[in-house]
């Protein structure tokens, strides 16, 4: 056997193990933006989630307490440039990660955002969601819920 077929068995095995590179939406006819497996939107386009890793430091907060402390920092943080923010300490399997809701008002619109921050092994990651606010679609409350309970 030569080294080359070796390399790619070790190289697929480490992606494989490795954690997920992009979000991965379970949301029937949600589909990537442009190919990009981080950016997904609904059938109608009214609806959008985008998954991003910051680079930026992040603690893997071990209780609801913790977790509780940053999400008032958090929404005491956010309040000084969006309206309506409300946040609260999510559970993911035994880990801890924050929920953020605000509202965001852009060129005449006002948009409402879900987002979820987690730590990723000691980084920032986020997972968000936005609608225009007077939107009612479906793919809303959809949206919400995988933020919610399902992203991690």
């Amino acid at each position: 056997m030569t080294r080359r077929p070796v390399a790619h068995l070790v190289a697929a095995l480490a992606a494989l193990l490795s954690p997920a590179q992009a979000l991965i939406v379970p949301l029937t006819g949600w589909t990537p933006v442009n190919g990009d497996a981080n950016f997904w939107t609904d059938a109608s386009g009214a609806c959008l989630m985008r998954e991003e890793r910051s680079g930026q430091a992040f603690p893997t907060f071990t209780s609801a307490e913790d977790a509780r402390a940053f999400a008032l920092k958090l929404q005491g943080s956010l309040g000084r440039s969006v309206r309506s923010v409300v946040t609260q300490p999510v559970d993911r399997a035994g880990a801890w990660g924050v929920l953020a809701a605000y509202d965001y008002h852009e060129a005449g619109t006002t948009y409402r955002i879900s987002q979820l921050y987690l730590s990723d092994r000691g980084v920032l990651r986020t997972v968000t969601g936005s609608a225009a606010a007077k939107h009612a679609g479906a793919c809303v409350n959809e949206m919400r819920d995988f933020i919610r309970f399902l992203a991690n």
